[in-house]
């Protein structure tokens, strides 16, 4: 997919366990009510058939909301739900054989940790990079240290490639990942993991936006 670029605001991301037993299905549509257009269906800990399940209701959800969807990892799971992408991490599927099952019509994201990973990941192809995480986060078990604004600033000034901020990001401290050149800013435990998904996505997104506009 050439020319591609991410929505600018939030990028959703789902978490059953920072979701605190919530039920899925409601809390992305509070996510793409409260101004959401990519969301990613991330679950570690459910098996096949469920992913295969919960991606075609929430490939259904975005299309209604015009939200693109993309699928954490799973190629087959990408494809059966009929999702726009995947996002694969350093240690998935090469982005090569990823190309070549999902054909150039599909978004491919990579998770990236460092200047040598995303100038890989250009080369490679891919549509956009993840970079992080900025903070440290307990959404995911097997996350690298912390990059902090270095990395950050290096993807901002030197390449031209889309990328969103990921990691341990939160309200109280989105503004300093704004002021580091950020557009597109994955959040998940402050989203999902709310009493009040729609409003909190609601306010965090006019944040986002709010600040540059200025």
């Amino acid at each position: 997919m050439e020319n591609f670029k991410l929505p600018i605001g939030i990028y959703g991301i789902t978490d059953s366990k920072s979701g605190k037993n919530k039920d899925l299905i409601t809390y992305c549509e509070e996510l793409l009510k409260g101004g959401v257009k990519i969301l990613q269906y991330r679950e570690k800990n459910k098996n096949i058939k469920e992913k295969i399940e919960e991606a075609i209701k929430l490939r259904e959800l975005t299309k209604k909301y015009n939200t693109l969807f993309i699928v954490n990892d799973h190629i087959d799971v990408a494809l059966l739900s009929q999702a726009d992408g995947i996002h694969i991490g350093q240690d998935d599927i090469p982005v090569s054989y990823a190309r070549k099952l999902l054909g150039n019509k599909k978004i491919i994201g990579l998770s990236t940790h460092n200047k040598e990973q995303a100038l890989k990941a250009i080369e490679d192809g891919v549509n956009y990079i993840g970079v992080g995480p900025i903070f440290n986060t307990e959404t995911k078990v097997d996350v690298c240290a912390p990059v902090g604004f270095e990395y950050l600033n290096y993807v901002k000034n030197n390449t031209n490639i889309p990328f969103v901020a990921i990691g341990g990001i939160k309200e109280n401290n989105i503004l300093s990942v704004l002021e580091n050149g950020a557009t597109s800013i994955a959040l998940v435990s402050e989203l999902v993991g709310n009493k009040d998904t729609l409003n909190k996505t609601k306010n965090i997104n006019n944040l986002i936006h709010n600040f540059l506009s200025k």
